[in-house]
């Protein structure tokens, strides 16, 4: 079976630079997808309180007949539950649902800047770390500023920021940040939600290594060095998603692939959702 490469978060933690995601996936339906993706090489799986599959993810991992130390685990906060003691109380509810004992890394799903609780919120983060509830901390969607104020006021580096991103929307700034600071990055998205599969560029690339416009993104994310956690539903894209280690694109379409960036969302703007 293909050995998917770890990245190494900033308090050594491993985490599998190839995930699989679950957001829109509903609890009736996930077991499957994600007992599918544990049996196709898959070791991270990547889910979140809002998105309302916990319990069949933890459920998949229990089928899966996986040890529970060869699987990574993440969730997240969701904005409703952010503030110290609501942290604490809706980490508990996730663990429940999840049916595990400790998380392997646990993220502020947004920073909500108009609310100005992720600080508050970071810090009961720092609590469940120190008391070994969780190992490795970070955030989702944060921007420089966010990172910062995070940096200065807290007193753990967050291992890692999951961001989204893609052809269209690199991120350098953002990335180069993260490098800066020790924080690494986590691609959501990572296929633009699909808009990117039909890019006649993109295809271009993928025809001349005989490889799909998804494998070819995929790959573009790991030679970037990004954690990446597509998404799917369906057997054989599961399974596409985790045959991109027999190939590696040239330094040239690396840089054609990264020349595709416009700016452009396909998910809320970090700096306004969610504001009250």
């Amino acid at each position: 079976m293909t050995t998917v490469p770890d990245v190494t978060l900033n308090n050594g933690v491993r985490i599998p630079q190839l995930g699989f995601g679950v957001w829109q996936v509903d609890n009736s339906e996930v077991v499957e997808p994600v007992r599918l993706a544990i049996e196709a090489g898959y070791r991270s799986i990547d889910t979140a309180a809002v998105y309302g599959n916990e319990q069949g993810v933890g459920e998949a991992i229990r089928q899966s007949g996986v040890a529970r130390d060869d699987l990574f685990v993440t969730s997240k906060l969701w904005n409703s539950d952010q503030g110290y003691d609501s942290t604490l109380r809706a980490f508990d509810a996730t663990l429940e649902r999840l049916g595990l004992e400790q998380l392997d890394l646990y993220l502020i799903h947004w920073p909500l800047p108009a609310r100005d609780t992720y600080i508050d919120t970071w810090k009961a983060f720092e609590r469940l770390y120190a008391d070994g509830r969780v190992r490795a901390i970070g955030l989702s969607n944060f921007q420089i500023p966010h990172l910062r104020r995070v940096l200065d006021e807290g007193s753990v580096v967050p291992a890692i920021n999951q961001i989204e991103l893609h052809p269209n929307l690199v991120q350098a700034e953002l990335r180069a940040f993260h490098a800066e600071h020790g924080i690494a990055t986590e691609a959501w998205s990572p296929l633009g939600q699909g808009h990117l599969l039909t890019d006649p560029a993109i295809g271009e690339i993928a025809e001349s290594y005989g490889k799909t416009a998804a494998q070819v993104i995929l790959r573009w994310h790991l030679q970037l060095g990004n954690v990446v956690i597509p998404k799917s539903v369906t057997p054989e894209r599961i399974r596409s998603n985790f045959d991109v280690f027999d190939f590696e694109l040239s330094a040239a379409d690396v840089e054609a692939l990264s020349a595709l960036d416009a700016g452009k969302r396909f998910g809320p703007d970090p700096d306004v959702f969610g504001a009250v």
